[in-house]
């Protein structure tokens, strides 16, 4: 199928093969572009390079559904194991294990994961954790010892991922806007304040209707462009947010928030994805603690 790569032909363009594999295996030249810190034109013009150089299709199908062709799915697998081995070596290089990189969605890094990590680091002073950001909805990352997100219960089973935190989610609102809309109503506050809804999880709103029954009748909503941007909209009163509880626990606890309805579990989980290769000391060592850390974080407020 690749007869114009004869032996001792020149290989492709090591970034051309990246990019494609990349859009392969996420099924995204966007997602693609976020893992690689490009943009999604650059992704795109790789792979149209690659296939120039190779001679044959790799996608098929309308630009906002493509589809490998056979000759793309030949060669993802290949593409894939070479990478992962690539990224095992210079893991296995570095300082004897010792260092960590850990990819996670950026409200839970800033909200749950950065506040904790000193914890870590005490216990741990040998282990350099880096932080690199996850794509909203990517599940990998090349070079990621750990991939940390809210995954739902069919997908922590087939990534055999660790579940760390169930997942509960519910609405919120800041006591002063309560005070604001109804006086002393905090059901009827949270139906009837602007909805925030955060670009990076535009359904939080209509899955928490199908769990509870309730719906919003406010007739507007602001954007926002992630979840921790939500959340700390919420907090200055700008309008009530549908947050996953491992984001709003300390502002319920401590009665910054209010959650009048409280929180429906939906089965999900904070969970840890294992990167590609063996499990470090250090991997292994970080995936205890996030165990902990999960245990010691208090229980959703049922809903009520």
């Amino acid at each position: 199928m690749f007869e114009n790569l004869t032996p001792g032909a020149a290989l492709p363009s090591l970034n051309a093969l990246r990019a494609f594999e990349a859009m392969a295996r996420t099924g995204s030249a966007t997602l693609a572009a976020a893992e690689l810190n490009v943009t999604h034109s650059a992704v795109s013009r790789q792979v149209k390079a690659l296939e120039a150089q190779m001679g044959v299709r790799l996608f098929e199908g309308p630009r906002h559904a493509l589809t490998l062709t056979r000759a793309g799915r030949d060669l993802l697998p290949g593409l894939t194991a070479a990478f992962d081995g690539l990224a095992a070596a210079v893991a296995r290089a570095r300082s004897e294990g010792q260092d960590l990189h850990v990819a996670v969605n950026a409200s839970l890094s800033v909200k749950w994961l950065i506040p904790r990590l000193a914890d870590f680091g005490r216990r741990h002073p040998e282990i350099r954790v880096h932080l690199v950001e996850l794509a909203p909805h990517a599940v990998s990352r090349r070079g990621a010892d750990v991939v940390l997100r809210l995954l739902d219960p069919d997908r922590i089973e087939t990534l055999h991922a660790e579940r760390i935190i169930p997942n509960a989610v519910g609405p919120v609102i800041a006591p002063s806007l309560v005070g604001a809309l109804t006086g002393d109503d905090p059901r009827a506050a949270v139906l009837h304040a602007p909805r925030l809804v955060a670009r990076t999880h535009l359904s939080g709103w209509k899955d928490w209707a199908e769990l509870s029954g309730h719906r919003s009748t406010a007739p507007s909503e602001r954007p926002v462009a992630h979840l921790h941007f939500a959340l700390d909209a919420a907090l200055a009163g700008w309008g009530a947010a549908v947050l996953p509880w491992v984001l709003a626990t300390e502002a319920v606890e401590d009665g910054r928030l209010l959650a009048p309805f409280g929180f429906q579990a939906d089965s999900g989980a904070v969970a840890a994805i294992p990167g590609a290769g063996e499990p470090s000391r250090a991997r292994r060592a970080f995936v205890r603690w996030l165990v902990e850390q999960g245990r010691a974080t208090p229980s959703a407020p049922p809903p009520n």
